[in-house]
């Protein structure tokens, strides 16, 4: 894994906690964190700028709906994490994981929008959203969650999310 020690965003107040104004039942990302898993490489790293569609790897990267426009495209998976406090401390509360393929040379990829903002909702409300995930995949993903933080969030995680990534 590289050395760089990006970290989840980690459970911040709810913005709109005592009042009914504005901004109320709007959507914050402020508990969700992008992780990638680059299944070539086998690893993952937490990358923020996905959440604007900025990551390292989307970068100068022209998208289209139809992975056959990408038949050379290394495949990837964006998860989105959300992290919330739990009865023991932080932890891992939804996980929606979504394809991505992207070719660099040819600077072409494949990603289904709705699928991202679907699944990052998903992942926003405490859901689980892995099984469209290969076993290595899910693997890549587990050993990134388990050791990050020296494993504390990990343990801290109901076992729905343990059993659906082993």
């Amino acid at each position: 894994m590289s050395e760089k020690k990006l970290g989840f965003n980690i459970i911040k107040n709810d913005p709109t906690d005592g009042h009914g104004g504005y901004g109320t039942g709007a959507l914050s990302l402020e508990n969700v964190s992008p992780v990638i898993v680059d299944v070539e490489n086998g690893e993952a790293s937490v990358d923020v700028g996905a959440l604007h569609a900025r990551s390292a790897i989307e970068k100068r990267i022209k998208f289209t709906p139809n992975k056959e426009d990408v038949p050379n495209g290394k495949l990837y998976w964006l998860v989105w994490v959300t992290v919330q406090r739990g009865e023991k401390g932080p932890e891992y509360a939804g996980v929606g994981a979504c394809e991505m393929l992207i070719d660099a040379e040819s600077r072409r990829g494949y990603k289904s929008m709705p699928e991202h903002v679907n699944h990052m909702d998903k992942a926003l409300k405490g859901k689980l959203v892995v099984d469209n995930m290969d076993e290595k995949s899910k693997i890549i993903l587990a050993d990134f969650l388990k050791n990050f933080n020296d494993g504390e969030i990990w343990r801290n995680t109901r076992e729905e999310i343990h059993e659906s990534l082993r």
